[in-house]
């Protein structure tokens, strides 16, 4: 079992520059930078190593930081908002702000060993989230750097890399990139993959052109009035997550109940979920149900994005029909709604979708909507920082009950963890609804 355990911070933080000077400037975000400015939270184990006895892995850790941010410099500046009202990075050499930049750099030490963390994927773990640095006081993303960084010291000599960077700066894949990079040149060795900062290839076009309706970005309103309790939550709300886990063997059973060729995993899991998590809501028949998800567009506008490019590489791409339609389905027929949305995403929608943001400023709700989140292609569990791999890796803090997280459980398995919160009673429904579909499912809190 997991036990609580205590950090503390051994000195104040510090702010890492980059080795080299940067130029001022004020750096470019896209528009599909700009509605994903929230914080991702992650945490990498590593193990005491005796050929490392001698070494503090704060110490090594943070010099490589130093030599990274020379090719990722603008994770050393600040976020503001340029004259037309987005988001931006910006970089000072000297005067107002100027000594308030560099990465902030956190140093801790915790009264436990590595193995008393457990298993690292549980959902909304308080203990968990005092591995990653949090910015005192700090009201909104404007007063939070684009990346913290936290090296937490265990008995056992193991530590924890702590992470807090802001989705705008990075997806998942060029998170990935740059950690590894950070890595290489924390070890001694040069980059193996040069980043491409330049993301004006992004720029909407003058005039803008909105070809296509954007419906990921729409709102969905409640067609019952209001009287839809599961979808209308509060902070009242004793919400539960848990995390089921679906065996490779359930996966490939999954699979082939679908008629379609050749259907991935990430099509058949999404389809089930949006299905059952819909049943498990008791939404009026005639609510609208949306499904979104992120799509990897590298390859598909054209030009194709460069390798190394440092930015959102993804966009949001939706599904969407009525509760009743919905769970009348076939499951094949829920997962050609999926492959029609995955296929969406071209060039001319994907320069659509960047133009039209650039006419209205998105926020919609996730009111009646599931969010599919997926770590599963992401290597971050071959990070070496000169201690060997990391033992687990992963993301913490998260707690959107709109959100669903599916997450590789372990190197060595096929098996898929999902993690998402309900109150209770739908809850039950919802592990009822697995279960009818592919038998005994285990799930831990």
């Amino acid at each position: 079992m997991p036990v609580d355990f205590k950090v503390e911070l051994v000195k104040e933080p510090e702010l890492v520059m980059p080795e080299q000077p940067v130029e001022e400037q004020h750096y470019f975000l896209s528009n599909l930078d700009q509605n994903i400015a929230v914080v991702m939270k992650t945490i990498y184990l590593f193990e005491s190593s005796s050929a490392r006895a001698a070494d503090n892995p704060a110490d090594v850790i943070r010099q490589g930081l130093s030599k990274a941010l020379d090719h990722y410099y603008p994770l050393a500046g600040r976020l503001g908002i340029s004259s037309e009202g987005k988001l931006e990075v910006v970089m000072k050499k000297s005067g107002d702000g100027a000594e308030q930049q560099g990465v902030v750099f956190a140093e801790a030490e915790a009264d436990a060993r590595i193995c008393d963390l457990g298993d690292i994927i549980r959902p909304g773990s308080t203990p968990l989230l005092q591995l990653v640095y949090a910015i005192p006081g700090a009201k909104n993303v404007l007063e939070v750097p684009p990346m913290t960084v936290q090296v937490t010291k265990f008995k056992c000599g193991g530590f924890v890399l702590g992470l807090c960077i802001n989705h705008c700066m990075f997806d998942g894949i060029g998170a990935m990139e740059f950690v590894h990079a950070w890595a290489e040149l924390s070890r001694g060795f040069p980059l193996s993959l040069t980043p491409e900062l330049d993301r004006s290839v992004l720029k909407a076009r003058s005039p803008p052109l909105v070809e296509f309706p954007h419906l990921e970005y729409a709102q969905v309103d409640d067609v019952s009035g209001g009287s839809q309790q599961n979808l209308h939550l509060n902070d009242d709300d004793q919400l539960v997550y848990r995390v089921f886990r679906i065996r490779g063997q359930q996966l490939e059973q999954l699979k082939s109940q679908i008629d379609n060729e050749m259907c991935s995993t990430f099509e058949a899991l999404s389809a089930l979920v949006w299905k059952c998590r819909t049943k498990a809501l008791a939404m009026d028949d005639r609510q609208p149900s949306k499904l979104l998800f992120a799509v990897d567009y590298r390859s598909r506008i054209q030009p194709p994005l460069p390798k190394g490019f440092m930015g959102n590489g993804i966009m949001l791409t939706y599904a969407m029909t009525t509760a009743s339609e919905l769970e009348s389905k076939h499951l094949s027929e829920v997962v050609s709604l999926v492959r029609e949305a995955i296929a969406r995403i071209h060039d001319s929608y994907i320069r659509s979708s960047i133009d039209c943001f650039e006419l209205q400023r998105f926020c919609p709700s996730l009111f009646s909507t599931l969010l599919v989140s997926t770590w599963s292609r992401l290597s971050f569990h071959t990070t070496d920082f000169g201690w060997g791999e990391p033992l687990h890796s992963g993301p913490v803090g998260f707690s959107e009950p709109e959100v669903c997280l599916f997450l590789s459980h372990g190197r060595e398995t096929k098996d898929m963890n999902l993690i998402l919160g309900f109150r209770s009673d739908a809850m039950t429904r919802f592990h009822d609804e697995l279960e009818q579909v592919l038998g005994q499912v285990l799930c831990s809190t």
